[in-house]
């Protein structure tokens, strides 16, 4: 059976800031853009989302719920660099490791002898050396596969764990909210209370045959096997993505311009984060943009050199959407990087690819 470690820091970009500048320490402190325009959150201290400021959230929006936040811009140059610390430390206790973004990754310590070979005192050892290299607190889960392990780390943060054993599980995956799986997401959490499911319980209650004709044969089969605690998914070390972009949905469609511009520019930051979280840099942007009858087209632009900051990619998303035909409302928009190249690329990509 495997032992999984996922590893998750506590606010990382604020922490950072927070490390980095005593006077912003114990305050509700915002990392993101210009809260008078049209930014975006990228991370929130725990102070602040006391308030309910949350990432994605407008900077006007969080500046409304906490007033008195401190907002700084986003310094990804020195995240990349804690990053890198944070990376050794993981690579000296397995070379299993799998990055999800710049603050999370999973660890596979299966047949490890460091700590006697518990993956719980393994999970304890890299907190407090990530303390002491870096004087930044994570949050880790252990278990034997990675949806439990993800969901443990979420149990006691910040700075804590969580450890979820296999006697444990189905006990664990009964009581657990449907929303709280990693792998279901808002759309098919929406579609599972529809149909009454609410819980691990409910969902494991669920016959296969009906979770695939309605969700597909592959997610219908993965979420009856994670209701069951299985997840046979590995820790990989190196995963290459030909793509990174993000979506929203409007609660009502649009033909406000200023509204969707809007919209844009917050996909357009958003989607940005992960591109530099991963240490990458684009040569093409897309905008796609999805119409009230649920067409959708896509338009994109590629430069000869890679874009260097987002500013320089909304001015190019915002001449794709006004080019682009409004002959109906607009009830989705979504921007998405491609063509890669390392950010350096004379040397192997950091933590997190």
């Amino acid at each position: 059976m495997r032992k999984i470690i996922h590893l998750d820091m506590d606010a990382f970009f604020a922490s950072v800031e927070q490390r980095d500048n005593p006077d912003y320490r114990g305050r509700p402190l915002i990392v993101g853009g210009d809260p008078n325009g049209r930014g975006v959150v990228a991370a929130a201290s725990y102070e602040v989302r006391a308030f309910g400021v949350r990432s994605a959230m407008s900077c006007y929006e969080a500046k409304k719920r906490c007033p008195q936040a401190i907002f700084v811009r986003p310094r990804f140059e020195v995240y990349r660099a804690v990053s890198s610390q944070i990376k050794t430390i993981m690579l000296s206790l397995t070379d299993l490791v799998e990055p999800l973004s710049l603050d999370e990754a999973y660890l596979d310590v299966t047949g490890q002898t460091h700590c006697g070979g518990s993956a719980t005192l393994m999970a304890n050892w890299l907190r407090a050396e990530i303390y002491a290299q870096t004087g930044l607190t994570s949050s880790a889960g252990v278990s034997f596969n990675k949806m439990l392990a993800k969901i443990a780390s979420d149990i006691n943060k910040p700075n804590g764990i969580a450890v979820i054993t296999p006697q444990m599980a189905d006990a664990f995956i009964d009581e657990l909210a449907i929303e709280k799986f990693h792998g279901i997401g808002k759309a098919s959490t929406k579609r599972l209370h529809e149909l009454g499911v609410f819980t691990g319980k409910a969902l494991k209650n669920v016959p296969l045959v009906q979770l695939v004709e309605i969700f597909g044969n592959k997610r219908g089969q993965f979420y009856h096997d994670i209701a069951h605690g299985r997840d046979e998914r590995e820790v990989k070390p190196t995963r290459v993505r030909k793509s990174i972009g993000t979506e929203t949905t409007f609660k009502e469609n649009s033909r406000d311009d200023a509204f969707i511009q809007q919209k844009i520019s917050e996909q357009n930051l958003e989607a940005w984060q992960d591109l530099t979280q991963r240490q990458l840099q684009a040569h093409t942007v897309t905008l796609k943009l999805k119409y009230s009858d649920f067409s959708q087209i896509t338009r994109s632009h590629t430069a000869k050199i890679t874009f260097k900051d987002p500013q320089n990619t909304l001015s190019w998303l915002i001449k794709l959407y006004q080019n682009s035909p409004k002959h109906l409302p607009i009830r989705l928009v979504g921007v998405t990087f491609s063509n890669f190249e390392p950010i350096d690329s004379t040397r192997q990509l950091d933590l997190f690819e």
